[in-house]
């Protein structure tokens, strides 16, 4: 080994060879009960690299947040898990860390700062930057570590990871197991650099390569910049470089990408007889007790092994029951209404403004990230005067890296904060769409409602002004289809305050996307405290003869036409469902109803959207209520043209909307 034992206490060395043989046994242990069928899915096991883990987590407290990768096993039981609740975990019991939702590559335990594990390669590093970016909010003093692989380093989040903890100098270690493959691809292949740990100088970080076998050297190093972290000394690169001497997952074939004669020199280097023969080595009296004390721990753990492995096997599977539990929160407090009728106009940005305002005087783990909404204020002023009130910290400018600081909300509000993401186009943040998908939308379940996810992701959709197609998105269809999320679309100023309001203090990820052309509409907005609950369709008009459900801008179009068409004896009654999800049906329904014709105008495309969604619920549901078949007036399905007289016919119109309901008058 390349540091003496020595620099390290006999009780601290037995702790650590602790922690190695319960990873190593433990691993060991489910392979056989892969063998058996024990296990449903995938089974990645640590076996060769127990010496990095082992060492990172021993200077870590509960508070610290350790985020993974799909190689998770051995973090988690360094970290504290006990090996019971792992076993059962993939064993898919109700006592697993994960309560049978997870598996092998999505394990929860943040009841010891286990933040979880993910199934995508690169989100842990930019959830670690969450982790440090709370702590740097709350002032708690604490870490936020990364586990990833080799495979994660050539990933863009690594970049954006980096450079975000570097320029904000976060409280973040981020810890690359170099295992020489990627699944089956060599490191050495993929990486134009396969110097991981000298990437850090290009970040202006401290940056280490070091033997992934020496647990020693890495407990020391490791060790030092934990201390330096907490010290606001900012984030610290290390690359471990070792082997793992099993398959990428059990059951895979293992040697048409590497020799079994590289597996067998690996085994030499196991990090577990190299620190035997280091205490062997120890220039001091205790050598022998040690080792005859590592001989006890290895005794001991083999029983809590061979304990944990029958506790899984006797547990219960999850009851069917709860399958769908816990995809979103359960609100329990108490939603306050407006006190007094509105007796003011203000416009759709003022009112936004003044919930953002009003909430964040209030609660003080809100922050705001996006470009441009510090002394800026935010291209379409959604943060005007806020960072003279609150600083850089809370009011936060950030590089053109949506991926990177969409995945650090998902970890700040994973260790509770309340980020506020504004991606001032809704074309943007699809550049971290799996980051909204994958991690964001799926925390709350996969840890069975122990991780709450109160991210609001809030910027501009729709089409005009001619800016074309990566400018005019809406999306709120492809959101709608994501179990966790709320996807919300207001079309006035008192709608968007109450629900803005709702959005900053629910315990589910929102959606919340705003109509840049109706951002300077004014409307009545109620003055005091008040929310509006999602799932709560407003009547903007009542109406006999036909429904119209619209969303957003086409509320007003819908609106300019209705007393033109009341003079033509058609009296419209307009419903607009404010949130997509969830979806207010019943007020649709008993629209129908009354009047016996549906209209759906929607600017997105009917192909696959939120108009195909309206119909399919009221022909269900409401069928027989319908005196004239459904009609949807929606977008053209192509891209967003820049000239005027392309854009102006490839969305609805008001003279569209007047026209469509008068053809379905006379079915």
């Amino acid at each position: 080994m390349s540091s003496s034992s020595s620099l390290i206490s006999a009780d601290e060395l037995c702790r650590v060879y602790r922690t190695m043989q319960i990873i190593r046994q433990t691993e060991e242990e489910l392979a056989r009960c892969h063998q058996r069928g024990l296990i449903h899915g995938a089974c990645h096991t640590y076996v060769g690299e127990e010496a990095i883990a082992s060492a990172v987590c021993a200077h870590l407290t509960v508070a610290d947040s350790v985020f993974s990768t799909h190689r998770g096993h051995g973090h988690a039981l360094a970290k504290g898990m006990p090996p019971r609740e792992l076993m059962a975990e993939l064993f898919g019991r109700s006592t697993g860390c994960s309560r049978g939702r997870g598996g092998s590559m999505h394990l929860f335990s943040p009841e010891i700062g286990m933040m979880g594990t993910s199934g995508i390669v690169g989100p842990c590093i930019l959830q670690a930057c969450g982790g440090g970016y709370s702590s740097k909010i709350m002032q708690n003093g604490t870490v936020g570590v990364a586990f990833f692989g080799d495979g994660a380093s050539n990933n863009g989040a690594f970049h954006e990871g980096l450079n975000m903890a570097s320029i904000w100098k976060l409280p973040v270690l981020f810890i690359c197991e170099n295992n020489q493959f990627a699944t089956e691809v060599p490191s050495a292949y993929a990486s134009g650099n396969p110097n991981i740990g000298s990437r850090a100088a290009a970040y202006g970080i401290p940056g280490f390569e070091l033997d992934g076998n020496d647990v020693l050297e890495i407990h020391r190093v490791a060790g030092e910049a934990i201390a330096r972290a907490r010290a606001g000394g900012g984030p610290t690169l290390i690359e471990c470089k070792t082997y793992r001497t099993r398959a990428h997952a059990e059951g895979m074939g293992d040697f048409t990408y590497r020799t079994r004669e590289d597996v067998e020199e690996w085994k030499k280097r196991c990090p577990i007889g190299r620190l035997k023969q280091a205490v062997a080595d120890r220039p001091s009296s205790d050598a022998a007790s040690l080792l005859e004390q590592f001989e006890e721990i290895e005794a001991e753990v083999a029983a809590l092994v061979k304990a944990a492995r029958e506790f899984a096997e006797a547990s219960p599977v999850p009851e069917p029951s709860t399958a769908t539990e816990h995809v979103y929160s359960i609100t329990t407090r108490n939603i306050p209404k407006p006190a007094t009728p509105a007796t003011r106009n203000i416009t759709y940005s003022q009112a936004t403004l003044e919930a953002l305002t009003e909430e964040m005087a209030t609660n003080d783990k809100i922050f705001v990230m996006g470009e441009g909404i510090g002394k800026r204020g935010g291209n379409f002023v959604t943060t005007k005067g806020l960072y003279e009130l609150h600083g850089p910290d809370r009011l936060c400018d950030t590089p053109i890296c949506e991926r990177g600081f969409v995945g650090l909300a998902c970890g700040a509000a994973m260790t509770g904060t309340r980020p506020v993401i504004d991606f001032m186009f809704a074309d943007f943040v699809l550049d971290s769409v799996g980051e909204i998908v994958n991690q964001i939308a799926k925390m709350q379940y996969m840890s069975s409602g122990r991780l709450k996810m109160p991210v609001l992701l809030r910027g501009c959709i729709g089409i005009g002004h001619s800016a074309a197609t990566h400018h005019s998105g809406s999306y709120y269809g492809l959101y709608g289809q994501v179990p966790g999320l709320r996807v919300v679309v207001p079309s006035s100023p008192a709608d968007a305050k109450g629900l803005l309001k709702h959005a900053l203090r629910c315990d589910d990820p929102v959606v919340f996307l705003e109509h840049r052309e109706i951002l300077q509409v004014k409307g009545p907005v109620p003055e005091g405290d008040y929310e509006i609950e999602f799932g709560q369709a407003r009547v903007v008009r009542e109406g006999r003869h036909v429904t119209v459900v619209a969303l957003a801008r086409v509320v007003h179009h819908t609106l300019s036409v209705c007393d033109e068409l009341e003079a033509a004896g058609i009296s419209v009654e307009i419903i607009d469902p404010r949130t997509i999800s969830p979806l207010d049906t019943a007020t649709i329904l008993k629209s129908v109803a009354k009047t016996g014709r549906l209209l759906i105008v929607d600017e997105p495309p009917a192909q696959y959207g939120f108009s195909a969604e309206i119909a399919a619920r009221v022909v269900d549901e409401g069928f027989n209520d319908l005196d004239a078949p459904i009609r949807r007036l929606t977008g053209a399905f192509c891209p967003t043209p820049y000239s005027p007289s392309l854009e102006n016919v490839v969305v609805p119109q008001p003279q569209d909307i007047a026209a469509a309901i008068r053809d379905l008058m006379e079915e």
